[in-house]
């Protein structure tokens, strides 16, 4: 059985970003599991999201968006209990986002929070039969920050490898869920980090920021980074719009990145960039040799550029025909 499809699991969540003339915000559908999701089907791969949503409008237009685009949701969970999470971005003056807190919630918690290992496992026969078809499991380290959905995302890791799913993890650290947790889970900032660091040994492939990797790392060198790693998994440092750093399948090396000035807002860049990764590493198999991997890297990150072209992250995605027009301007 041929394994081609992408299982993404975790937050899907609305981004209420400051407008340009900071008199106010405009929703956008967002959480970066639904954006890489999103973004897979545009570059005509097959996605299947995992996560839970609160039976509110917000969740309605997420549904309405997925099924659009085709994305499967056959084990979306809707919980009654609880709401879709609202997140605040603000932006600076080159369109750099950053996220200032949380609307305040209609229920005890975040929707995000509660996706149920147990409700999975009602649908255990199906999750088996899917992941014979998978070739990525895709996820990040915000379901850590609670404990219900932190139990479920082990439970999925160790179910996909048992089926020979490569995880693919995108740190995407994100404190404020932390702060803003509505479960009984005390930790330190240092804690925290520890935890998730334990958490990336299960990465096949790593995806992080420059920042991300002094944090948790104290260095930005993706080789040394996969030394420390248990399964020395491929390593992809991005940083903006500077190079992308990466260490992938034994070989070291750098990859510019395309440059615009047109850039309005970055929200989604990384998920975009990532989901393009995806698609070139399932649609031409695994790069072997360092100009197949400069290929691969190039394509991702002009699926990020063309992501921060215009407002929201998965409004701006861009299909597979859009990327390939994009190279070959770069070429003349």
């Amino acid at each position: 059985m041929k394994k081609n499809k992408v299982v993404c699991i975790g937050e899907a969540l609305i981004d209420r970003i400051r407008n340009k003339s900071n008199q106010g915000f405009t929703d956008f559908l967002g959480g970066a599991p639904a954006n890489v999701a999103c973004a897979l089907k545009k570059l005509e791969i097959d996605s299947i999201f995992i996560g839970c949503l609160g039976k509110d409008d917000y969740g309605k237009k997420f549904i309405k968006q997925f099924k659009e685009l085709q994305v499967n949701l056959d084990f979306l969970q809707l919980d009654n209990a609880s709401s879709t999470r609202v997140v605040n971005v603000d932006r600076d003056q080159v369109g750099d986002r950053f996220f200032s807190g949380f609307e305040a919630k209609s229920h005890l918690y975040f929707a995000d929070e509660a996706l149920s290992k147990h409700l999975i496992e009602n649908q255990l026969q199906d999750l088996e039969q899917l992941f014979l078809e998978t070739k990525y499991l895709v996820t990040g380290t915000i379901l850590l920050s609670s404990p219900i959905s932190a139990e479920t995302i082990f439970f999925l890791l160790e179910k996909a490898k048992k089926f020979q799913v490569k995880i693919i993890i995108d740190l995407n650290w994100r404190e404020v869920f932390w702060n803003n947790s509505n479960f009984p889970y005390e930790t330190s900032k240092t804690e925290r980090v520890n935890l998730i660091k334990k958490f990336l040994n299960h990465a096949h492939l790593l995806k992080l920021a420059k920042e991300e990797a002094t944090l948790f790392f104290a260095h930005e060198n993706p080789k040394l980074i996969s030394q420390e790693m248990s399964e020395r998994p491929d390593v992809i440092i991005t940083d903006g719009k500077n190079p992308v750093d990466w260490f992938i399948n034994g070989f070291r090396g750098t990859t510019e990145t395309p440059d615009s000035k047109k850039i309005v807002d970055t929200t989604g860049a990384g998920d975009a960039f990532l989901a393009g990764l995806i698609s070139k590493l399932i649609s031409s198999g695994y790069p072997s040799n360092e100009s197949e991997i400069q290929d691969c890297v190039n394509f991702a990150s002009v699926c990020g550029l063309l992501t921060c072209l215009g407002e929201g992250a998965i409004e701006q995605q861009p299909d597979y025909e859009k990327v390939i027009k994009f190279l070959g301007s770069l070429i003349k």
